[in-house]
């Protein structure tokens, strides 16, 4: 995938003809052609209004791959929203976190996570020091 494939599968799911993007970003709509058909690239200004626009990263707009294995064919996710891959629940019911979530999240062996659940939405984890802090700040402002 490239920024001309992602701009254009963005652009078709948030149901944007190529005259409307080309106006928000104020471009001709044969500019955005352009960009579409990696006949040129836009400036780091248009990437940042584009990003913004789709509510994903310059980084995710420019080099996010959906064909890569770990994403799963999905396409750019929204910023600060990630896609890990797929984790395979043991016998004993424990999952490996993936490396590049344990970075981001700066998960370290001997932390304590916080395992949430909801039945609807599904399972989330929040480092015990996280949900602790937010504790107390709450206790504080009241």
């Amino acid at each position: 995938m490239s920024f001309a494939d992602n701009l254009i599968e963005l652009r078709k799911l948030n149901n944007l003809s190529q005259e409307d993007l080309a106006e928000k970003i104020g471009v001709s709509r044969q500019t955005l052609s352009k960009y579409e058909t990696g006949e040129s690239l836009p400036d780091i200004e248009k990437c940042r209004l584009i990003a913004d626009i789709f509510k994903v990263s310059v980084d995710g707009l420019i080099s996010y791959d959906k064909n890569d294995s770990e994403n799963m064919g999905f396409i750019v996710p929204p910023k600060g929203k990630h896609i890990f891959g797929m984790v395979k629940v043991g016998d004993k019911g424990q999952i490996v976190i993936p490396a590049k979530a344990r970075k981001i999240f700066n998960i370290n062996p001997g932390d304590n996570l916080i395992v949430l659940g909801d039945e609807g939405q599904g399972i989330a984890l929040i480092k015990e020091k996280g949900l602790l802090g937010l504790l107390n700040r709450a206790r504080e402002i009241l």
